[in-house]
């Protein structure tokens, strides 16, 4: 499972991507992957807020995941 990573998320994993591949406990929803994320990365629960994109769509906790979706990771943005 591919993630694309944007913004400070891919300053706390030091990539642009992450590949999951785990073969056990690959995450099959939203939800499973920011677990998995936050326990692999301690530092994502530091964000106050965390938007998942699947397939170009934004998902919610509940949206399943398969191997081949692209996942991308949108951290928060802040504007002026």
């Amino acid at each position: 499972m591919k993630i694309l990573l944007f913004g400070i998320s891919k300053d706390i994993v030091g990539a642009s991507s992450l590949l999951i591949n785990d073969g056990k406990k690959t995450p099959t929803t939203v939800k499973e992957l920011k677990q998995f994320i936050s326990n692999k990365y301690p530092e994502f629960n530091t964000l106050s807020s965390l938007a998942i994109a699947v397939n170009s769509n934004y998902a919610d906790d509940t949206t399943l995941l398969q191997e081949e979706d692209e996942i991308a990771i949108i951290p928060p943005v802040s504007g002026g």
